[in-house]
């Protein structure tokens, strides 16, 4: 699994499109999309965001990467 996956898999879980994940956190789609698309990797101030956005634990979305 990639970080890019899980982000997506946990953000389709909460019901929420890339725009509405974007806009809780602070940022673009556009960003989003290259997070799940790993092209770009979010800094940690970020990650702190999404799991708060999310409400999930830091090991569901680093769950599997190696």
């Amino acid at each position: 699994s990639t970080f890019g996956k899980n982000l997506k898999t946990e953000r389709e879980q909460c019901g929420l499109n890339q725009k509405q994940l974007a806009i809780k956190i602070g940022t673009t789609q556009q960003r989003i999309s290259e997070w799940e698309c790993d092209k770009v990797e979010p800094t940690v101030s970020n990650i702190v965001a999404i799991v708060k956005a999310l409400d999930i634990s830091y090991d569901d979305l680093f769950d599997g990467i190696e």
